[in-house]
């Protein structure tokens, strides 16, 4: 008899503080996807974008500077008036019809309070990439 009155008070499923746990760090992941996941998916449309600018580019045989131009144009028609071709890419081939590009940046995103999640994106974008 004592056998059964032990087995009836041990405990069965979750406790409440396991529930509130798993609903913090399920909280916490949704947060940090939130933050993630947009600047990706940015970057991968940006990156898309100057590839294809810059095989335009280098198919016409446009100058460096026409380029920049050419960038800062497609992007304010794609909404992205926040970004600047100037703040995104440097040149490593200003040769005309070669015209090659090095992207680096940073998206910030704020996860909570002063705890910030910083993206770095970067690389290389040249003609064999742009094809």
């Amino acid at each position: 008899m004592l056998q059964q009155l032990s087995g009836l008070s041990s405990q069965r499923g979750a406790s409440a503080t396991s529930i509130v746990l798993f609903i913090i760090v399920l909280g916490v992941a949704a947060k940090l996807v939130i933050a993630i996941v947009p600047a990706q998916v940015g970057d991968y449309q940006l990156t898309k974008t100057l590839e294809s600018q810059l095989k335009e580019a280098n198919n016409n045989s446009v100058a460096a500077n026409q380029f920049v131009e050419h960038v800062n144009k497609q992007l304010s028609i794609n909404a992205d008036y926040d970004t600047k071709a100037e703040d995104v890419f440097t040149f490593t081939n200003k040769k005309t019809g070669q015209l090659a590009i090095y992207k680096k940046y940073e998206k910030t995103n704020t996860l909570y309070g002063n705890v910030d999640i910083v993206n770095r994106f970067e690389g290389n974008i040249d003609a064999a990439a742009a094809e």
